[in-house]
This record gives C-alpha cells, sequence and structure tokens, in this order.
C-alpha cells in the first residue's frame, strides 16, 4: 500500500505542492530510502524520523521503506519534511487510518523524542494549503502564524504522539489562534534632530513620495540619526502589503509566536554584507537584507564602503521590485520593493574640500572615494543632500517646534493625494496599487498627472539638453516635482517644484563628476 500526505516545497516565497509517497517493500529489511531531489537535511530525515519513531516507542517496520517526493524534478529543501513522511509512514504502518490524513498538508521538523520543532515559511505552506482547499499541520510553535492564513484549517500539535491521539480520537487538538498584531519598538523623533533643515525637508520629501534618498556630509552631522527618523514619517502597511511582507518573513524564520506587524520594515546591514546577504541566495536560498526591507525600508551607512559588486546587485532590484536568484537548477524570486536610503562621508577621512580640518588631499581623495559608487547605482538615487557640519551654534538652539508627528501628517496628506488621482483614474486595483505612489509611477501615470506647466518644461528641458539629465533621471525628476507639488498641495506640477526636483538631481550630477564642487557647501543656482 502507497500513503500519501501533502507538503510543499519553497520556491521563494511561493509554496509549491508536494506529494510525500511512502511504501514498504520486502528487501533489504530495515532500509529508508528518500527520493525525489532532497537536499542534504530532507536525506537526514529519515535519521530524524526514525529516532522520533523510537523516541514514542514505535520501530520502523522491517521492510524497506521508500519515500518519494514527487514531483521528482523540482528541488527539495529544509527540515519540515520530517512531520510529512513521518505521517505517511504512519498510515502505510496502520499506526492512523490513511483517509484521516484526506484533505491535510503537513510541514515540522522532529525531534528525537518526538516532539515537533518550529520551521520557518508556515504562513505561506498555511495559504497554499488554503488554496489547494486543504488544512494545515504544523508546529505548536508555528500554530499562531499559520493561523494568519484566513479559513484554512490548522491544527498544530506539540508531539508526534499527540497528533497520533488526535487522529485516533483519544485527544482534541483545539485549533490555534491568530499571533497579536504588535507595535514596533519606539521610534524616534524628529525633534531631536537640530539644525540640517534642508536635509529633513528631502527626508519629509522622500517619505511623501517614496524616493531613494542619499546623505553627503561628514561625521557627526546626523546622516544616521536622520535616517533612522524616516520610519516615523511613513504610513502603516495596508493589510495586503502586511500579508507581503510577512510570507518573506516567515521563509526566513523571523516570525515569533505568530507576531505581526504593521511597522513598515527598517533593515540597516553593516558595509561588510556580503551580496548573498544583500539579495539572498547561499546554499540554502534565503531571503536577504533587501527583500527583507519589502514596503520597507533598506538603509546602507557608509555607502562606499560596500563592495562594489554587493552595490550594484541592488540596481536591478531597485528598477523591477523582486530579486531573481539564478542556480543550476533554478531561479528563485523574491520580492524587493523597498525604499533606499544611504549615507556616506565627502571623502575617505569624512572631512571634505572645505571648512575646518579639511582634507589635506582633496578633491583628489574626494572624486577617488566616490569613484566606488558607479554612474548607475547614482542615476537610481532621487534626492542626494549635502549635511553641513552641525555647529555649536545650532547645539545651543532650544528644540524645533515641529517633530515627527507633524511632517508625518503631511506626508499622509501627499500619500492620500497620490491614492486617490489613481482611483479616479479608473485603474485597475493591481495597476492602482503598483501606480498609488510618486517613486513608481510611469508611462500614462506620468503623462496625465507630473506633466509640469510650460515654465516648468521649458527648464526641465533646459537641464536635459546641457547634459544634467539621463532618460532615467528625466522620469526620475518628474516623480520627484509631482511629490514636492503634492506636498505643496498643489494640483499641478509648476516650474519651482521643477526646480527644487532638479536641485536635488544636480547634487547627483555633481557625484558623478565635479564632486568637489557639491561638498564644498556652495549654494549657487543650478546652470541650466
Amino acid at each position: 500500500m502507497v500513503a500519501r500526505v501533502v507538503t510543499v516545497a519553497f520556491d521563494g516565497v511561493e509554496a509549491r505542492r508536494v506529494d510525500v509517497e511512502v511504501q514498504q517493500v520486502a528487501t533489504p529489511a530495515g532500509a529508508f530510502a528518500i527520493v525525489g531531489l532532497p537536499d542534504k537535511a530532507v536525506a537526514e530525515s529519515r535519521e530524524r524520523v526514525r529516532g522520533a519513531f523510537a523516541g514514542i516507542g514505535l520501530a520502523l517496520p522491517p521492510k524497506k521503506v521508500i519515500a518519494n517526493l514527487a514531483p521528482a524534478d523540482l528541488p527539495k529543501e529544509g527540515s519540515h519534511f520530517d512531520l510529512p513522511i513521518a505521517l505517511a509512514l504512519l498510515a502505510s504502518m496502520g499506526v492512523i487510518a490513511p483517509d484521516a490524513l484526506d484533505g491535510w498538508a503537513a510541514v515540522g521538523e522532529l525531534g528525537l523524542d518526538g516532539q515537533i520543532a518550529a520551521v520557518g515559511g508556515t504562513l505561506p505552506a498555511a495559504m497554499a494549503a488554503g488554496a489547494m482547499g486543504l488544512g494545515l499541520i504544523c508546529p505548536e510553535a508555528n500554530g499562531p502564524e499559520a493561523a494568519w492564513a484566513g479559513d484554512t484549517a490548522i491544527l498544530a500539535p506539540r508531539s508526534l504522539i499527540g497528533l497520533i491521539n488526535h487522529f485516533r480520537g483519544t485527544q482534541i487538538l483545539r485549533a490555534p489562534e491568530p499571533g497579536p498584531v504588535t507595535a514596533g519598538g519606539a521610534i524616534p523623533d524628529l525633534r531631536e534632530v537640530k539644525g540640517q533643515e534642508s536635509a529633513k525637508r528631502a527626508l519629509e520629501i522622500a517619505a511623501a513620495g517614496g524616493h531613494n534618498l542619499l546623505f553627503i556630509g561628514p561625521p557627526g552631522s546626523g546622516k544616521s540619526m536622520m535616517a533612522q527618523r524616516l520610519p516615523g514619517l511613513l504610513p502603516p502597511l495596508t493589510p495586503q502589503e502586511l500579508l507581503e511582507t510577512s510570507m518573506v518573513w516567515s521563509v526566513a524564520g523571523l516570525i515569533q509566536r505568530g507576531a505581526l506587524t504593521r511597522d513598515r520594515p527598517f533593515r540597516a546591514p553593516h558595509h561588510s554584507a556580503s551580496m548573498a546577504a544583500l539579495t539572498g541566495g547561499g546554499l540554502r536560498a534565503k531571503p536577504g537584507e533587501a527583500s527583507l526591507a519589502h514596503n520597507g525600508v533598506l538603509f546602507l551607512d557608509e555607502l562606499p564602503e560596500y563592495s562594489a559588486q554587493a552595490l550594484d546587485s541592488l540596481r536591478q532590484p531597485l528598477e523591477t521590485g523582486e530579486i531573481v536568484v539564478a542556480r543550476a537548477n533554478a531561479h528563485v524570486r523574491y520580492p524587493a520593493r523597498f525604499q533606499l536610503v544611504a549615507a556616506m562621508n565627502p571623502c575617505r577621512c569624512g572631512l571634505g574640500g572645505a571648512g575646518r580640518g579639511a582634507c589635506g588631499k582633496a578633491p583628489r581623495c574626494q572624486r577617488d572615494y566616490q569613484n566606488r559608487i558607479s554612474g548607475p547605482m547614482f542615476d537610481r538615487i532621487d534626492l542626494t543632500v549635502e549635511t553641513p557640519p552641525v555647529t555649536a551654534a545650532d547645539m545651543a538652539l532650544p528644540a524645533p517646534a515641529e517633530g515627527t508627528a507633524e511632517a508625518a501628517a503631511r506626508v499622509a496628506t501627499a500619500r492620500a493625494q497620490q491614492e486617490e488621482r489613481v482611483r479616479v483614474a479608473g485603474f485597475d486595483p493591481e495597476k492602482a496599487r503598483d501606480q498609488g505612489i510618486n517613486a513608481r509611477a510611469s508611462g500614462e501615470t506620468l503623462d496625465r498627472f507630473a506633466a509640469p506647466d510650460e515654465a516648468g518644461r521649458a527648464l526641465l528641458m533646459r537641464a536635459g539638453e546641457a547634459g544634467g539629465l539621463t532618460a532615467r533621471g528625466w522620469t526620475r525628476t518628474l516623480r520627484l516635482a509631482r511629490t514636492i507639488a503634492d506636498l505643496d498641495g498643489s494640483t499641478g506640477v509648476l516650474r519651482r517644484h521643477v526646480a527644487e526636483a532638479l536641485m536635488y538631481r544636480r547634487a547627483t550630477v555633481g557625484a558623478q563628476g565635479d564632486f568637489e564642487r557639491q561638498t564644498a557647501g556652495r549654494s549657487e543656482a543650478p546652470a541650466f
């Protein structure tokens, strides 16, 4: 007799159906084989299953056991195959009725004492089971997480013996309740930042439109301090964004006891992070920092200190919103629609080319330092802002009158205007969601809502003719001008909005070429 149990294999954050088939054959007695393209963790399941059976007082049948994971050409990774293999084997042995497993999928890792240990990816597994019309059996620790899958029936046993007793009718397992929706940690207030008014303005623009942002300034000028206050300006995750983000975190094994949060992710990897750490991959493909920042913020401090390979690996997801990890036998996709915020010193010594304690090697030191970042990477940054040193006079001033709450209210108003535009335009829900934030607007959305007035268009034309804008820069300038107009409460994009957007783009152009002019702190108007 062949006993079958449904489980899943993870392809990025997608859970794909796998049928576990277990059969007993005559010889050689006591052998246990797992086939179907398993990795080492799956192949070791036979020993964990053997040990778990011994832990609850059962012995393997005196025959050869074959466990087939179908489809055989789909790679299988992870320890969550332990429980479905054990359940199929129990059904083939007659310990539980084979039809008792009809209508269920299972994931879970077994301990040698028969306990069922937590695994990653329970939420997408529960979503996939529900889509197949099945319930999900998962570890007790993962029950509150799986319960977020809506109407999907969930069983969350603590041990294998408890699950056997449930199916034999001697014990009843209660369905778990969804975990709590928690508030994140306390977010520092923007009121604590003294001085840097232009940088705080740029931070508000970036939050309102979801734009990428780069701070350039000497050490101690408040670059990291301002970046850490960005989450307080952003609106909470929508229900759909919460589900998407939670599925990524579930696959990474970062959801504890089913607790979710509507705060947007804020990831700040160290500059020694490798390309695989940023984009995902490895021997067992896992989401990287860019995917863990999906629908949130990825903060890269000391930007030039990251390896060129790691930085350039972010260029594609900044455009497409997803990461594709190419492997020999598969392509793994992870969502990665994040907002990039970065900070850097003007040169290696950090002092720049002007002011007290200026770098003695300027401008060569500055040029060499900024050349660690590729031009195409700079071109994907919408706002580049100087943060000059904070003076003693700035520090002596009282706290600013406006803080995070006031700025967040303006950001919320601007975002509501963006969502209302695409709603009135009659876009389908998927397109409306994609185009409902200025940093993602393209095509028809830009033509209808971001076209500047005649004076603004003339200014933009002069900037393009002067060689200061690429085609991508032109589009990003329009998006940025639209956000500035939203914060201004203007229905149209005017010349002053385009001029301010070009000022931020001008700094980016300066970073690629005349870097020393930018860091000298000059404030002359752009020569467009």
